[in-house]
């Protein structure tokens, strides 16, 4: 009866045995994708959809309509007219960059310009191009970036200050404004090659001197040709006068 009772509880509840076998690990069979064939990537890469790009907010693109100007200061607006007053005045404005030259070297190269009477200026970027952006040397205003010196001199002293500036490689020439005309480096060293002006006007004056010598001599040419001529014909009918007279008294006394 007692056993009975137990297999059937037993069939009810089910029979789990005393040791269990459990797997681990990956599974017995597994799919591997196959790679796909190289036309169809390269369909695949050209068919690709690329979305577009968005467009930038109008406000970006279209420039504010006021914009603040700042006010310049009493010095930039003193040193300004000063700058100008420079231009007006002087025939050579050099401009040089400097690279860290110490200032012992500084002052000996503005001792060797001012016996030449060749003034050294230092003048901020902002100033200079301030200037040169509403005057006809506005083409100057690319040289005036970093450290920069001016040369000024009220007459065009350009080999001397070339040859002072040889001493100094701190010292780099980068252009200048010579009798209200611009000039690169390259021009400001074929000025410098070119005469001084005493030899320059000797030259015309020599030139001149010989057109008119030339001219004079052709004007007095053909008349003194001409005289010549004349006294030539007058000699020759005065021997011809004298030899018909002559023969005409012997056949006389014949």
């Amino acid at each position: 009866m007692a056993a009975t009772l137990c297999g059937k509880i037993l069939s009810r509840l089910g029979w789990l045995p005393c040791t269990q076998t459990v797997r681990h690990g990956s599974k017995a069979v597994t799919r591997h994708r196959k790679p796909m064939h190289f036309l169809k990537q390269k369909l695949m890469a050209v068919t690709e959809f690329i979305p577009p790009r968005p467009s930038p907010p109008e406000r970006c693109i279209v420039p504010q309509a006021s914009r603040t100007q700042e006010h310049e200061s009493g010095l930039v607006v003193i040193l300004r007219r000063e700058v100008e007053q420079l231009f007006q005045d002087n025939k050579m404005i050099l401009v040089a960059q400097n690279n860290a030259i110490t200032a012992e070297d500084m002052l000996l190269l503005r001792h060797k310009l001012h016996r030449l009477n060749v003034t050294v200026k230092f003048y901020p970027n902002q100033v200079m191009r301030s200037y040169l952006s509403g005057s006809k040397f506005q083409n100057l205003a690319p040289l005036f970036i970093a450290q920069n010196v001016l040369l000024v001199s009220k007459e065009p002293k350009v080999k001397e200050v070339l040859r002072c500036l040889r001493t100094t490689p701190q010292m780099v020439l980068l252009g200048g404004c010579i009798e209200d005309t611009l000039l690169s480096l390259q021009g400001v060293h074929s000025y410098s090659r070119l005469p001084s002006l005493a030899i320059l006007q000797g030259q015309v004056v020599s030139g001149l001197t010989l057109m008119t010598s030339q001219t004079a001599a052709l004007l007095h040419r053909h008349p003194t040709h001409l005289s010549a001529l004349l006294q030539q014909y007058v000699k020759q009918q005065a021997e011809g006068s004298s030899d018909g007279s002559t023969q005409a008294q012997q056949a006389a006394s014949a």
